[in-house]
């Protein structure tokens, strides 16, 4: 055999090989992806209880919120988030736009670290004021971290970690000599969840 038939048998044969892994690397195509949890919201309350005595108290509420959006890149997705947050005195659905970003390049380990950065507004349209109150939501923003757990391909087990700063307001009734009685309020929390990614 010469030398020209082993070189055009040995490109045919790359050509054979190199096709299917050349078929592997298609451009990455943009998919829908949901991330859905629930948990514990962590903080402390400053307040008065009259004029001369002030109270701090630690608080625990329930926080629930799900991020619907498109898989843009292989570490990066973009789209909005919808949640619930029972404070004491207030009953808030921040809807915001959201960013979640993976830290290592995607591949098949079962343990991914990704963050996230949510903000937007936070509404009182589920919120129930008393005769005389009215309580109205604010602006809210909340970063984190967390880890996806389970195969990249399948649905995957949240757990992640986030500050959230919730702002507020409340019309209060007047008493006595009240000619105005508004309050100002700023939520800070530290939130735990658990849920699920697909």
């Amino acid at each position: 055999m010469n030398m020209k038939k082993i070189g055009y048998t040995a490109l045919w044969l790359l050509c054979c090989l190199g096709f299917p892994v050349c078929a592997q690397k298609a451009p990455f195509r943009p998919v829908f992806t949901n991330m859905t949890e629930f948990g514990i919201s962590l903080g402390q309350v400053r307040y008065n209880v009259n004029l001369a005595t002030e109270n701090v108290e630690k608080r625990q509420t329930i926080t629930a919120q799900t991020f619907n959006g498109v898989q843009l890149r292989p570490k990066l997705a973009v789209g909005g988030t919808v949640g619930i947050d029972w404070y004491t005195t207030a009953l808030l659905m921040p809807v915001c736009a959201g960013l979640r970003y993976d830290l290592a390049q995607p591949g098949k380990k079962n343990l991914r670290v990704f963050t996230s950065l949510d903000t937007g507004y936070g509404f009182a349209w589920l919120h129930e004021d008393p005769t005389g109150y009215e309580t109205r939501g604010g602006w809210v923003i909340s970063p984190g971290l967390g880890f996806r757990i389970g195969r990249p391909q399948n649905a995957n087990f949240i757990l992640s970690l986030s500050y959230k700063r919730q702002e507020a307001e409340a019309d209060k009734p007047l008493m006595g000599n009240d000619i105005y009685k508004h309050e100002t309020r700023v939520y800070n929390r530290i939130a735990f969840r658990l849920g699920l990614s697909f």
